[in-house]
């Protein structure tokens, strides 16, 4: 087992039974876990770079939020956005592009974010409407959705991507890749991500022979033979279907 899979499980156990925000600063979980002290220190250094993108602009523009979208590729389900606003930087291991984290990490991930001082918010918008105004703009509207409910509103919102969101009245600024660059943007994908794939777990439940617990409405080959059996179900996107 390699240092960040030990790591990963004897976090998980410690956040079953003891109050999260005693590990939300570096200097206090090097001390609950002195035995991965280095592990932690290079996390520290990837995180560190993260934040200070976030202040880079923090320092000219005020306060920040960072805002992401998941689920343009399924053929089913909603498209997710999240949007966050941290007060104050929290220590956030394993914190990245969620396409690059396991769901275990994710799942610690959203534990550290939810319990730091930060203000968060997700929005969906349904298969429905992703078909009248297609998927682009559903998931700027989702993400500007997101930024709506954050309170007090922030400055300016950094948006994973090339595309601005369209009638908005605060400042943005496209970053390509800033799931990766961003810590405020790399939290909202994680959220986004996190927020969709309970919300196909559910569906799962309604729709079987779909899986969508397993395959998040993506298009994998049992997926696509589950349409070709069953025809598309009411949370399916018709204009996905070709």
């Amino acid at each position: 087992m390699s240092v960040k899979s030990n790591f990963l499980k004897k976090i998980e156990k410690y956040l079953a039974g003891h109050d999260l925000k005693e590990c939300l600063s570096f200097e206090n979980i090097v001390k609950i876990f002195p035995d991965f002290a280095v592990f932690l220190a290079f996390e520290q250094e990837r995180i560190s770079k993260m934040i200070d993108f976030d202040l880079s602009f923090s320092v000219e523009k005020g306060s920040i939020a960072g805002v992401d979208e998941a689920g343009r590729g399924p053929l089913a389900g909603p498209v997710c956005g999240a949007c966050v606003r941290f007060f104050e930087y929290p220590f956030i291991p394993f914190l990245n592009d969620s396409k690059k984290m396991t769901e275990r990490e994710r799942i610690v991930v959203e534990k550290f974010i939810l319990a730091s001082n930060a203000s968060t918010a997700v929005s969906f918008i349904s298969n429905v409407e992703i078909d009248e105004i297609n998927i682009l703009n559903a998931s700027l509207k989702a993400m500007k959705t997101s930024f709506e409910k954050i309170s007090p509103t922030p400055q300016l919102l950094l948006i994973d991507g090339n595309r601005q969101i369209k009638n908005f009245d605060h400042r943005q600024v496209c970053i390509v890749k800033g799931d990766s660059k961003s810590f405020s943007i790399a939290s909202a994908s994680v959220l986004a991500k996190n927020s969709r794939d309970r919300i196909m777990i559910e569906y799962a439940r309604e729709y079987p022979e779909y899986e969508f617990d397993v395959n998040k409405g993506y298009p994998v080959k049992k997926h696509i033979k589950a349409i070709e059996k069953f025809g598309r179900s009411k949370i399916h996107r018709v204009t996905f279907m070709k």
